[in-house]
């Protein structure tokens, strides 16, 4: 019985320590690729214009507008994470419904992020309105809060000055 207990204490205290230098670690850059979110959403999507500073138009191979995004990448880099910015992108049909809301390329620990998909964090803002989107009050979120805040304030950076930007049809 006593060895059980001393083995259970040092397989926390272990496990504890360990938590910790993972903390301090150097962090990793995880790459997404954009056409890849694009043609999660649209997989007849060939081609992606740039409208204007905010806005993108998703085309297929007749080149007809499909769908239109958005990401923050360029403006929102003194916005940081637990280990870095985190840039999103915003894609919407053509009646800018959103359809997906994505972390692209970042340093954040992939475990907190993982944490946010798996309670459907990023899809909050699905089927949703530019503007509803702008007005959403979000759920609490544990475990990866700095995270989540950070990906908020890029969201919505990106709807307040997207719905002023909307490409005209």
């Amino acid at each position: 019985m006593s060895h059980r207990i001393l083995f259970i204490l040092f397989f926390f205290s272990t496990l504890t320590w360990a938590q910790r230098g993972r903390r301090n670690a150097e962090p990793v850059l995880h790459e997404v690729s954009n056409k890849a979110v694009v043609q999660c959403v649209f997989p007849e999507a060939v081609k992606v214009e740039k409208v204007n500073d905010y806005w993108y138009s998703i085309l297929n191979e007749k080149g007809k507008v499909i769908g239109y995004a958005m990401n923050s990448q360029s403006f929102c880099a003194d916005i940081v994470g637990y280990k870095g910015t985190t840039p999103v992108m915003i894609i919407t049909d053509t009646k800018y419904m959103i359809k997906k809301v994505a972390l692209l390329s970042h340093y954040e620990t992939l475990s907190y992020v993982r944490l946010l998909e798996n309670e459907g964090f990023f899809n909050q803002w699905n089927n949703l309105t530019l503007k509803e989107a702008g007005n959403k009050s979000l759920d609490a979120y544990s475990g990866a809060t700095e995270t989540a805040l950070s990906i908020e304030k890029n969201l919505l950076f990106l709807l307040k000055n997207g719905i002023r930007m909307k490409p005209k049809k």
